[in-house]
C-alpha cells in the first residue's frame, strides 16, 4: 500500500468526523432574515382593522403603510456552521455575533417577555406622538406595562392598569414605584390605587424577596391619557419597538381627511418618541428586502440606520431619511404629489 493511499483511507474518516461535528456542534451567532409585513391601515388576521378608534371621526382610503419585521434566532437555538454560512453568503440575510444580541443567560421566555413589553410601550407612544402632531393635548402617567407570571401582582394587576399611588403616595414616575416597592418590609402588604378603565381600585399585594429586594413582578412605564381611545390590533408575534413611525403615521391618516399614501405602498421602521423624534432600530437591510418583496416603492428609514440600509440587497425602491414623524409625513406627501421629487436621502446623512 502506497503512502498516498494510506494518507487517503485515514483522511476519509477525518473528513467524515469534520463534517459531523459541522452539523452537530452549534456556533455563537444569531441570523437575521426577512420578515413579514403588515398593513397598519388594513384589517388584521381577525378582520378586526389594525387601527381602532373610538369617540373620534375616522377615514378610512387605500393605499398601504407597511411595518417591517425581521426573523430572528431565538435565544438558546442551535445553529450550525452550514446554517451559518448559508446566511453569511445570502444578500439579504445577515449574522451576528450572538453575544451581541442576548445575554448568555437570556431565555425565550424573557426574551419575548421584553419584546412584549416594548410593543405596548411603542404602541403608546406612537399614539401620543400621533395626536400631538395633530394637535391634540396628551397627558402623561405611569402604568403596568407587563406582569410576571407566578408573581405577587399576577392576577392583580393588568397590563395598562394606570398607577395612581402606592401605600398614600402620589406616582409621577415609574422609578417612584420602584422606591415606593423597594421601601417595603420583608411580608409587609403594600397598597396599589389604580385606574383600571376607567375605574379606580385599590389592591393590596405582599412583595416577594428576590435577592434581598421586594418585588411585586411589573414592570412600570411611562403612560399616556388620550382625549380619545385609540387601539392597535396586532397579531401575536410581533414584538419590539420598532414599528412606532408606521403605527404613528397610520394613526395620522386615520383621523384626517384623504389619503396620506394617495393610493401607493408605503414602508418604513423606526421607534418613536411622544414628541416625534425617529429614533433607531436593527435588522434595516433585511426588513429593507422584506418591503420591496411586499411590493413597496418607498421606504423610511431613520437617520441613524442610514448608512447600513445603502447596503440593503434591493434595488427598486426608494430610501428617504425620516428624522421626524413630521418630516416622514411631509416626505411622503411630496412624494405623492410628485414621485421624482428631491427628498432626504440616506446618502446625504451618510456622507
Amino acid at each position: 500500500m502506497s503512502q498516498r493511499t494510506l494518507a487517503g483511507i485515514v483522511a476519509v474518516p477525518l473528513l467524515i468526523v469534520l463534517w459531523v461535528l459541522a452539523l452537530v456542534l452549534p456556533v455563537p451567532v444569531v441570523t437575521n432574515r426577512p420578515g413579514i409585513t403588515v398593513d397598519v391601515l388594513a384589517a388584521a388576521d381577525d378582520g378586526e382593522e389594525v387601527i381602532q378608534v373610538q369617540g373620534e371621526k375616522t377615514y378610512r382610503d387605500d393605499g398601504t403603510l407597511r411595518l417591517t419585521t425581521v426573523y430572528v434566532t431565538q435565544p438558546g437555538a442551535r445553529i450550525n456552521l452550514f446554517s451559518a454560512m448559508a446566511a453569511w453568503f445570502s444578500p439579504s440575510d445577515a449574522v451576528l455575533p450572538y453575544d451581541s444580541v442576548y445575554d448568555p443567560d437570556e431565555t425565550r421566555e424573557e426574551s419575548e417577555s421584553e419584546s412584549a413589553v416594548q410593543m405596548v410601550s411603542s404602541q403608546d407612544t406612537a399614539i401620543a406622538a400621533a395626536l400631538t402632531e395633530l394637535g391634540y393635548d396628551v397627558t402623561t402617567d405611569v402604568e403596568v406595562l407587563a406582569v410576571t407570571p407566578d408573581e405577587p401582582a399576577d392576577g392583580r394587576l393588568a397590563v395598562e392598569d394606570q398607577i395612581v399611588s402606592i401605600d398614600g403616595t402620589r406616582v409621577s414616575t415609574p422609578q417612584d414605584v420602584v422606591d415606593a416597592v423597594g421601601a417595603a418590609g420583608p411580608g409587609d402588604p403594600v397598597e396599589f390605587v389604580v385606574r383600571r378603565q376607567g375605574e379606580r381600585r385599590t389592591v393590596e399585594i405582599t412583595p416577594r424577596d428576590v435577592d434581598g429586594d421586594p418585588r411585586v413582578g411589573i414592570v412600570p412605564g411611562v403612560g399616556y391619557e388620550f382625549p380619545f381611545e385609540v387601539d392597535i390590533n396586532l397579531a401575536e408575534g410581533i414584538g419590539g419597538p420598532s414599528a412606532g413611525l408606521i403605527f404613528s403615521l397610520g394613526i395620522l391618516d386615520t383621523l384626517t381627511e384623504g389619503s396620506l399614501t394617495g393610493g401607493e405602498s408605503i414602508a418604513g421602521t423606526g421607534t418613536i418618541t411622544a414628541d416625534g423624534a425617529v429614533g433607531p432600530i436593527g435588522g434595516i437591510q433585511q426588513k429593507i428586502v422584506a418591503a420591496e418583496d411586499a411590493g413597496s416603492e418607498l421606504f423610511l428609514v431613520p437617520p441613524d440606520n442610514c448608512a447600513d440600509a445603502l447596503g440593503a440587497d434591493a434595488d427598486d425602491i426608494r430610501l428617504v431619511r425620516a428624522d421626524t414623524l413630521s418630516d416622514a409625513r411631509d416626505a411622503i406627501e411630496t412624494w405623492v404629489d410628485d414621485p421624482d421629487a428631491d427628498l432626504p436621502s440616506c446618502e446625504g446623512a451618510a456622507s
